[in-house]
């Protein structure tokens, strides 16, 4: 059985793809995290990294990654998502402050391979262990090219958030629609999958930031989260059934900033 919809070159066609072919829950991930980098900066390679993370989390005020104004970027990442096997760094910086006191942000392209980088592998997680996190050390020269346009946090951190959600369940999606192939699941499970899955594919040509596409996208998760539920998982063999009962603590992560988030769109479509 072949994945039963119409696809395009869209990364989020790209990242149903990919879960379609996966084997497990991590590689789907994988599928949807490069789909959305792609979504994001649309000319980044296959394996890429988004290094926003430091020792005080991600928030705009916590980044003290400094790009100076001679272009020297200095700092330290930590829980940088494949950020060891990447071919190329997405790094959110700081270069100054604006004048509420506010971190102004820029995202930077940076090779792994320039001098004055250093990537430490992080020990895997209980989940999902072929998702490898890394801690990486910055002290290199960056050049005019590589600071992409516009701002770090509203054009690319905080929408980054909404994309990766939508891709990465787009891949869940795929990841079960082959299962459902490879294990003879019900015509009305394969119906609701496609279903969602066109839900997400609308879902990612959205204004990331709009109220109404939190909104859609929670609701899209939910139907995720159900569908996961009412899978058959038995017709597994043992080995996949171990892996997905071991991996499945995935689909919470960020649990509570995508609450946060849900409630910051409520709030704000009852204020209008």
């Amino acid at each position: 059985m072949v994945l039963p919809v119409d696809l395009d070159e869209r990364p989020i066609d790209r990242a149903v793809r990919g879960g379609y072919v996966a084997d497990r829950v991590g590689a789907a991930f994988v599928a949807g995290y490069g789909a959305a980098l792609s979504a994001l900066v649309p000319d980044v390679p296959p394996r890429a990294s988004l290094c926003a993370t430091e020792e005080g989390g991600a928030h705009p005020k916590a980044i003290r990654t400094r790009l100076d104004p001679g272009l020297r970027l200095v700092g330290a990442k930590r829980w940088s998502t494949l950020a060891a096997e990447a071919d190329l760094l997405l790094v959110v910086a700081a270069t100054g402050a604006d004048e509420q006191g506010r971190n102004r942000l820029k995202l930077v392209r940076v090779s792994p391979r320039s001098p004055g980088v250093t990537i430490t592998a992080m020990p895997p997680p209980p989940f999902a262990p072929e998702v490898g996190h890394a801690e990486i050390q910055l002290d290199t020269q960056v050049a005019p090219d590589d600071v992409l346009p516009g701002d770090g946090y509203t054009d690319y951190l905080k929408p980054f958030r909404t994309i990766e959600d939508i891709h990465v369940h787009g891949a869940m999606l795929g990841w079960m629609l082959g299962l459902a192939a490879r294990h003879a699941w019900s015509r009305e499970l394969v119906e609701r999958l496609l279903a969602a899955v066109a839900s997400l594919r609308s879902l990612a040509a959205a204004p990331p930031l709009a109220p109404a596409t939190h909104l859609a996208l929670a609701g899209a998760i939910a139907v995720t989260r159900e569908l996961a539920e009412r899978a058959p998982w038995s017709t597994l063999d043992p080995d996949a059934l171990a892996r997905w009962q071991r991996d499945r603590p995935l689909l919470e992560v960020a649990g509570k900033a995508r609450a946060a988030r849900l409630e910051a769109a409520w709030a704000s479509i009852a204020a209008r």
